[in-house]
């Protein structure tokens, strides 16, 4: 039996050191390619191979080859401008069961890199697309080298030794410690070839120009005059020096290694200087050129054959048409962007999708005196992301907040993984642009209509991995001065201290809006203050200290008011009533805060004609300021939503009991012989939602009215009737709740002849035991192209779409986002008991979420699953009515490949 060459298994992947390679299943075509491999193996690399020094390497590389694609897959990893081959992987069934034998080998310059465990891995998930479920394999007892690959591959490896051998033998399954394993494997190869990058102890200017206004020449003088550590070659092949040191014609031509280069040369010359790169080993590529995916399908094409040739040579790239890379760290001092401005050394890494964007944030950190610790465009994103970036930020010592300007998303499954990693130790805020609806998704079921709406996704993402969305660059920026330099908010309870009320007011009515709480007062912190403060002044929350509050006032109100347990964070606001009052207050603030006997956030408000006094900027306490005191609140709202986000439990991926992911599989498979979509029937509705344990009513479909009489009589209670087909039945009035079985037939008479008044196609009708009164929900999941499922919870019944109370987030789902989303609706009071009605089983509703969640998950083939009305009683909810769509999904790459 033979199969379609796989080309979902080709990929590429990058190497413990932040190199490329690309995997592919072979062809017969390959005999010549292997034969090459073969002979260049070290005799000691050959012998391991194949337990002999001498091998007659044509027919090793003939029978390497000789395969079907289902029974024998043979996977190569190729590398280099010629796509020379550095390593092989190959399974063999064994006598049509359902073991294979596996062997595998890597050249001597590639061992080392995680090549070996990466080629396995993909091995594995091809093996079992084909119901290869054990691999084994016979290794030399003194090959500790493939040992260690096996053990350290993350499959459960079980060894044996035998005379002259050890025996492997794993099941293929990939668990939730293989991911990790790779994922671990994936996060310290990125952050590798970031660091290639932003480390570099060598790089060359592709297109240095002596002009020091065009580009090149800017980007040339900004690297060799902040001055960066390393050394600096120019390239250009028209000039024998540029602005004063000798330039080279081609990088090849350079005498020492290049760890990155910067090309800033015309698109059609880009090219050829990547493949010059490539020939001389550069690690990395900043292109800076613009005339690529940016500028239509030339650009696009042009942009693919880059990124190939980087990968053929295992070069990374960043770009192209960006803006170039900044490394503040003294002991590196790259700044190899063509921006005029230079942040100040500091601990905020960020990271811009947009060139001009980068630009201002760059003037924008140098006048708020915001230290930055990194910083990237990436531009069009071709190959290095900021899912990448974020690997790397991850453990780098110098950055304590992450900054993104996202245009896209390349893999959110990635970055939700990423991110809910870091989120529990740094923040991580987002400026995501696109918040309009992009156009309508061709759905037709409720849950798809809510969620095409808007960007709900975005920020569903966002908000369930942790990280901070503000609307604005100034929202980005008012957050990151707080989180850079203060502790995290711990709790919502704001006290405010001013020198004018208006301003209090003010601030007040902003933190409120923002789901903050300004509370009264401890009496003893009053009491305190009443013992400093004039009489005139107000003593509640805000503090009023009046105009005429001076520096003593302040220093001693900041520290009473942050002493009051029940304060969580505090906003002190100033307006001088005159100038040179100023600068006393400041210094005054620094030092009550320095002196602060607890750590909680302290924020000001400076509303001074000469901007931010240098105390709030310079000192070794540095303070947030800001120039209105809503500014201050917003900031910190979003900063306390950070920390309680923080602080709430992390969750568990459980699967729910009860589920038969292979029946359902089996089920799916079979409607998808209609077709390449199609809707489920009821009967296979039913089926599907009893694979994973979700509870329907007691329900019969009938053809007509005297069958729809016959089945309400075997149910034998009172009953609802459908129509089959029609999407929104109430639309179409083909609902009728409440019947007793006796009235059944005549009900369905006469839904007959409504439906045939509306010209609505049905397909008969369907008879369904009248689930108890409770409250009506919606649970629901729609395939984004980007995000992969979309869960959704909101009100249901036939007003959804009108209330568009929904909620919203992205598979997989935790137990404590499957509660979080239900608490979050406006509707939730009424499953809490609202105005004194019994509580429902919001548990209940959770399991469905749940079950929802792992159905799509476990099955991309669903396209859109609605749910609508989940109806929660007392006890447990129960599927009324649902509706499935499914359809043959594309091929995805190996899942344990996937990056981006």
């Amino acid at each position: 039996m033979s199969a379609p060459y796989p080309e979902h298994l080709k990929t590429e992947v990058v190497l413990r050191d932040g190199s490329t390679v690309s995997v592919r299943p072979a062809t017969r075509s390959d005999e010549r390619l292997l034969q090459d491999y073969f002979i260049g193996l070290s005799d000691e690399s050959r012998r391991l191979r194949f337990w002999a020094t001498s091998v007659d390497i044509s027919e090793a590389a003939r029978r390497t080859v000789d395969v079907d694609q289902v029974d024998h897959i043979t996977l190569i990893a190729t590398a280099g401008d010629d796509g020379q081959m550095v390593g092989g992987a190959q399974y063999i069934r064994e006598d049509g069961s359902a073991r294979a034998e596996v062997s595998l080998s890597v050249t001597d310059r590639y061992q080392g890199q995680g090549l070996g465990s990466i080629l396995l891995g993909v091995l594995a998930e091809a093996a079992r697309e084909h119901d290869i479920q054990v691999f084994t394999a016979s290794v030399l007892p003194e090959n500790h080298r493939m040992i260690g690959v096996f053990r350290d591959s993350g499959f459960m490896v079980t060894l044996r030794s035998k005379p002259g051998a050890v025996e492997v033998e794993f099941p293929t399954l990939i668990t939730a410690e293989t991911v990790e394993q790779f994922e671990e494997r994936d996060r310290t190869s990125a952050a590798a070839a970031v660091r290639s990058f932003l480390a570099p102890q060598s790089c060359a200017v592709i297109g240095a120009s002596r002009d020091p206004t065009s580009i090149g020449g800017r980007l040339f003088r900004n690297v060799v005059t902040q001055p960066f550590t390393g050394v600096v070659y120019p390239v250009n092949p028209a000039a024998p020096h540029v602005q004063g040191v000798a330039a080279y014609a081609s990088v090849l031509d350079i005498p020492g290694p290049v760890d990155v280069a910067f090309i800033a040369v015309p698109a059609d010359h880009v090219l050829e200087a990547a493949r010059e790169c490539g020939r001389k080993h550069v690690r990395g590529l900043v292109v800076i050129s613009a005339g690529f995916g940016e500028a239509g399908p030339d650009g696009i094409a042009l942009q693919d054959e880059l990124v190939q040739i980087c990968r053929s040579h295992g070069m990374r790239l960043i770009g192209p048409n960006c803006m170039g890379v900044a490394n503040t760290d003294p002991d590196i001092k790259l700044n190899g962007t063509f921006v005029t401005a230079w942040p100040p050394e500091g601990r905020v890494a960020f990271m811009s999708q947009s060139g001009a964007l980068g630009l201002a944030v760059m003037n924008q950190a140098e006048a708020m005196g915001m230290g930055l610790s990194t910083f990237v465009s990436v531009g069009n994103k071709a190959d290095v992301s900021a899912n990448d970036l974020l690997c790397f930020w991850d453990d780098d010592p110098r950055t304590d907040v992450v900054l993104l300007y996202l245009e896209s998303f390349g893999n959110p499954r990635r970055f939700g993984r990423l991110a809910r990693r870091i989120t529990r130790h740094k923040p991580i805020i987002a400026v995501k642009s696109g918040r309009s609806a992009a156009g309508a998704r061709a759905t037709s079921s409720h849950t798809g209509a809510l969620v095409a709406a808007n960007d709900s996704t975005a920020d569903a993402v966002f908000r369930q991995h942790g990280v901070i969305r503000t609307d604005t660059l100034e929202e980005m920026f008012d957050v990151a001065t707080l989180l850079a330099n203060q502790p995290v908010p711990t709790g919502r309870n704001v006290a405010i201290v001013t020198n004018a009320g208006g301003l209090g007011i003010q601030c007040v009515d902003t933190c409120e809006a923002r789901g903050l709480h300004v509370p009264e007062l401890e009496p003893e912190t009053i009491e305190t203050l009443r013992g400093f403060l004039r009489s005139d002044a107000a003593f509640a929350n805000p503090v009023d200290m009046i105009a005429s509050a001076s520096p003593q006032d302040y220093r001693r109100a900041i520290a009473t008011v942050a002493a009051d347990p029940g304060i969580d964070a505090l906003i002190v606001i100033y307006i001088p009533p005159l100038e040179q009052d100023a600068p006393p207050i400041a210094a005054a603030m620094v030092d009550a805060i320095r002196e602060l006997d607890r750590s909680i956030p302290v924020l000001t408000c400076f509303m001074s004609a000469h901007g931010i006094p240098e105390a709030l900027r310079s000192s070794d306490t540095r303070v947030p300021s800001y120039a209105y005191p809503e500014q201050a609140a917003i900031a910190l709202a979003h900063a306390v939503d950070y920390g309680m986000r923080r602080a709430r439990p992390e969750g568990r991926y459980e699967a729910p009991i009860g589920v038969r992911e292979d029946q359902a599989s089996a089920l799916i498979a079979r409607a998808l012989e209609r077709g390449d979509q199609v809707w489920l029937t009821s009967e296979e509705v039913g089926e599907l939602l009893d694979c994973y344990g979700i509870s329907r009513p007691r329900e019969e479909t009938a053809a007509d009215p005297a069958a729809a009489a016959l089945a309400a009589a075997a149910i034998g209670a009172r009953v609802a009737l459908k129509a089959l087909g029609p999407v929104h039945k109430t639309d179409v009035d083909a609902v009728a709740l409440d019947l007793a079985p006796g009235d059944v037939a005549a009900a369905a008479d006469a839904m007959r002849a409504r439906l045939a008044e509306h010209g609505a196609d049905y397909e008969g009708f369907l008879v369904q035991e009248m689930v108890p009164d409770g409250v009506e929900m919606l649970v629901g999941s729609v395939a984004d192209p980007v995000f992969g499922p979309v869960i959704a919870v909101g009100a249901g019944g036939v007003t959804v779409e009108l209330t568009r109370d929904v909620a919203t987030r992205v598979v997989p789902l935790s137990d404590v986002d499957a509660a979080e989303m239900v608490r979050e609706l406006a509707s939730f009071p009424l499953l809490d008991g609202f105005r004194g009605a019994a509580p429902k089983d919001v548990a209940a509703l959770e399991d469905v979420l749940l079950r929802v969640a792992t159905l799509v998950d476990r099955h991309p083939e669903v396209l859109e699953m609605d749910c609508n009305p989940v109806i929660v009683q007392a006890h447990g909810a129960v599927v009324a009515d649902a509706r499935v769509r499914v359809r043959v999904p594309a091929p995805t790459p190996p899942v344990l490949t996937q990056a981006g």
